[in-house]
C-alpha cells in the first residue's frame, strides 16, 4: 500500500516533459484522474449508491469520510439498473461537479434494456477504464509481487451496443474499433506507466484472428509506444494472456486491452491478486470520473450477503481514497489507504471473501479506528 501511495503522489508533482520524438514539440500532457487545482475547499462529489450492496459499501465510505472530516460533501440520488435510463438530473450534477462515486448498479439479461454503466461512459466520454489489481500485505495469496494495473478502452469494440435480428433466429453484432479510440487508450496507457514510474506496457489483442479490428488497436499502440522509449512494449494474444496471468502474473505491469478484453483480464487478475472485494478502481475521461469497485464480477452482491449485511467495504473504501487524490486531498488518502491496510494486516476484521466473519459495519468502524 506505501509502494501505491508513493506512485500515486506522482500526480501531484510539477509536469515532466514529455518523451517526444520531436525534440521542438511541446505537446499537452493529460494526467492521471485529471486533477483540479487543490484550493482546499470542500467539493461537491455526486454519489450513486447503486444496487445490491451498493447502499451497504457505499455508506460505509460515507462514515470514513465523516470520520476522517474530509472535505467533501456528497450529492445523493436514486439510481437502478432497471430504469430505462440515466436522469438527467443525475448526469447534469457529474457535469457540473466532475467526480462521482458509484456502488454496483445491476444490468438486466438479455430483453434489449442498456446497461445505465454503458449509458453514463458514453454520455461522460469515459472513454478509460482502470483497475489496479495488486497483493495486500496479510493476505496469503498462491501469487506474490502482484501489481497489475489493467487500462481498458471503455467506449466501443463489443460494448458499442450495435446489434439487430438479421432474420429470425439470427442476430449480428457489431464489434467496432476506431482509429482516434485506438490511440487515445494507448497514450493514456503509455502516460500512466510514464507518470507512475511503471517500466512496462503489455497490449491485449486478438489480432491473429480479428485481423482488421485488432490489427488497428495493435496499429495504434505500436505507434503510441515509439513516443515512449524508456518504457517496454510488447503483445500477447488475449487466450495466452489468459493463461500467464494465473501461472505468472508477475510479469505483468500496466495491461492496455480494447474493451470486452479488459472486462475479462481485469477480473482474472483481480482473483488473482486477492479477489474482486478489494480491487479499486475508476472510469475517467478527460473533464469527468466516476470511482467504483474495480472488478465488476459480483459487484452488486447476492441476497444472502446483503440481508446478513457482510458485504466487504475495501474496493470501495480504496476507490475513494483514489477519489481524494484525485481531488488533490492526498493526505486524507494516504490516512485512509493505510487505515484500511492496518485492518486487513491485523486480520481481526475481516469479511468472508477474505476468510473472516465480520459484517461490513464491523469492517468500518475497525477502519476508523485506525485512522491516524
Amino acid at each position: 500500500m506505501a509502494r501505491r501511495s508513493v506512485q500515486l503522489l506522482r500526480y501531484l508533482l510539477p509536469k515532466p516533459t514529455a518523451p517526444t520524438l520531436a525534440p521542438t514539440a511541446t505537446p499537452s500532457r493529460s494526467v492521471t484522474y485529471m486533477p483540479r487545482p487543490g484550493d482546499g475547499a470542500p467539493r461537491a462529489v455526486t454519489l450513486i449508491p447503486g444496487d445490491g450492496i451498493g447502499p451497504l459499501v457505499t455508506n460505509a465510505v460515507e462514515q470514513v469520510m465523516d470520520a476522517m472530516h474530509a472535505p467533501i460533501y456528497f450529492e445523493t440520488f436514486e439510481v437502478h439498473g432497471d430504469m430505462p435510463k440515466v436522469p438527467g438530473e443525475v448526469i447534469e450534477s457529474i457535469k457540473k461537479n466532475k467526480v462521482c462515486l458509484k456502488g454496483g448498479l445491476a444490468t438486466p439479461m438479455g430483453g434489449g434494456v442498456s446497461s445505465l454503466n454503458l449509458q453514463l461512459r458514453r454520455e461522460l466520454d469515459l472513454y478509460a477504464s482502470l483497475v489496479n489489481c495488486f497483493n495486500l500485505p496479510g493476505l496469503v495469496m498462491k501469487h506474490e509481487n502482484v501489481d497489475i494495473v489493467v487500462i481498458r478502452e471503455n467506449t466501443e469494440g463489443e460494448y458499442s451496443g450495435l446489434e439487430h435480428e438479421v432474420i429470425p433466429g439470427v442476430v449480428e453484432s457489431l464489434k467496432v474499433i476506431t482509429k482516434f479510440c485506438s490511440e487515445r487508450i494507448a497514450r493514456y496507457a503509455f502516460e500512466y506507466a510514464y507518470l507512475n514510474n511503471r517500466k512496462k506496457v503489455t497490449a491485449v489483442h486478438k489480432a491473429n484472428i480479428m485481423k482488421l479490428a485488432d490489427g488497428l488497436f495493435l496499429e495504434s499502440c505500436r505507434e503510441v509506444a515509439t513516443n515512449y522509449p524508456s518504457i517496454s512494449y510488447n503483445e500477447v494474444i488475449v487466450d495466452n494472456c489468459c493463461m500467464q496471468l494465473v501461472s505468472k502474473p508477475e510479469q505483468f505491469d500496466v495491461m492496455v486491452t480494447p474493451n470486452l478484453y479488459g472486462n475479462l483480464v481485469a477480473n482474472t487478475a483481480a482473483g488473482i491478486a486477492a479477489g474482486t472485494g478489494v480491487m479499486p478502481g475508476g472510469n475517467v475521461g478527460a473533464d469527468h470520473a466516476i470511482f467504483e469497485q474495480g472488478a465488476s464480477a459480483g459487484n452488486v452482491g447476492n441476497q444472502k450477503i446483503l440481508e446478513l449485511k457482510k458485504a466487504n467495504p475495501v474496493a470501495l473504501l480504496l476507490s475513494s481514497a483514489m477519489m481524494l487524490r484525485h481531488l488533490q486531498f492526498p493526505s486524507f488518502a494516504d490516512r485512509l489507504e493505510t487505515a484500511v491496510a492496518r485492518v486487513i494486516l491485523e486480520g481481526k476484521r475481516r469479511t468472508k471473501d477474505l476468510g473472516g466473519q465480520s459484517t461490513t459495519q464491523e469492517v468500518v468502524d475497525a477502519v476508523i479506528a485506525a485512522l491516524d
